[in-house]
């Protein structure tokens, strides 16, 4: 992890608001993409390292990106996270891990430059990217849809407080109905992923899913921590439009260990789930 002035130094003029989560960067000599983080990346647990949601975003670009084929999209995407992504300078490689002329896996890694010249890897990826079909006519969901967008003042998420910083401010989040069960929400970025592009479809979704974490949270978070250690995203249908939801639910086990489910949608209707393991700890244990 950078330290804070390191950060500072990294984000300089990338004041919370900035239009983009990444500004591109010269790429490096074997040709891996070169982005600097922006201060809409920060995470709520550290200055120092970024929230999920834009490295889960910028790994499924480069998947998206990697080796393109007419009639094929990817359905699955699993974001592993090896450390504390710092705030600064990431480089990003994608591959194709297995061939397939029906289904492949995807391939790719965000890697943090060292002080001493090496990379440490931060976050993977694996992605099974199926050529698709025309299958509408059997078409259908097992979840029922969310209720509409709210609009109007007064209808955002509560955030936590010491929480509306980084990240959380790039998004725009509107809250439904909720239970002690479920927390229902939809939200969409405020900002580009990578600055000066149009966010894709699938691209979108992973701007704000790790977002259900915080959101369907049954823990005081200045009392515990529960940080997820990966992120999960299956999608039987690529979203329409701006707003994405999220319908979570959170269960936490007896020994540390917490798990976080979300149906995802669009406006139109489920498009798929969101799964989070959560690595949770009290506070005053060391």
């Amino acid at each position: 992890m950078h330290d804070a002035t390191a950060t500072d130094r990294a984000v300089s003029g990338n004041e919370a608001g900035t239009a983009a989560y990444y500004r591109a960067l010269e790429a490096t000599r074997d040709g891996c993409e070169r982005y600097s983080a922006t201060a809409s990346t920060v995470s709520v647990w550290a200055a120092t390292m970024q929230h999920g949601a834009p490295p889960s975003a910028l790994l499924a670009r480069a998947v998206e990106r990697c080796a393109p084929r007419e009639g094929t999209r990817v359905a699955r995407l699993t974001m592993e996270i090896l450390g504390p992504i710092p705030v600064g300078e990431i480089e990003v490689r994608a591959w194709i891990e297995r061939p397939g002329k029906r289904v492949e896996l995807v391939a790719a890694e965000l890697v943090a430059p060292q002080p001493d010249g090496s990379g440490r890897v931060v976050a993977k990826a694996a992605a099974w990217r199926i050529a698709t079909s025309d299958t509408s006519q059997v078409a259908h969901t097992a979840d029922a849809p969310l209720p509409p967008v709210p609009e109007g003042a007064g209808v955002g998420w509560p955030v936590p407080n010491g929480w509306d910083t980084g990240y959380v401010k790039s998004v725009d989040i509107r809250s439904v109905d909720s239970d002690d069960v479920t927390r229902r929400v939809w939200a969409k970025p405020r900002v580009e992923v990578v600055e000066g592009e149009e966010i894709s479809p699938l691209v979108r979704v992973f701007s704000v899913a790790d977002l259900a974490n915080g959101v369907g949270a049954q823990l005081d978070p200045f009392q515990w921590t529960f940080l997820n250690t990966d992120l999960t995203i299956d999608l039987f249908r690529l979203p329409v439009g701006e707003w994405i939801g999220l319908a979570v639910e959170t269960s936490i086990g007896p020994d540390g260990v917490g798990l976080c489910s979300s149906v995802l949608h669009d406006q139109q209707g489920p498009i798929g789930r969101c799964l989070q393991i959560l690595e949770v700890r009290a506070r005053d244990q060391r």
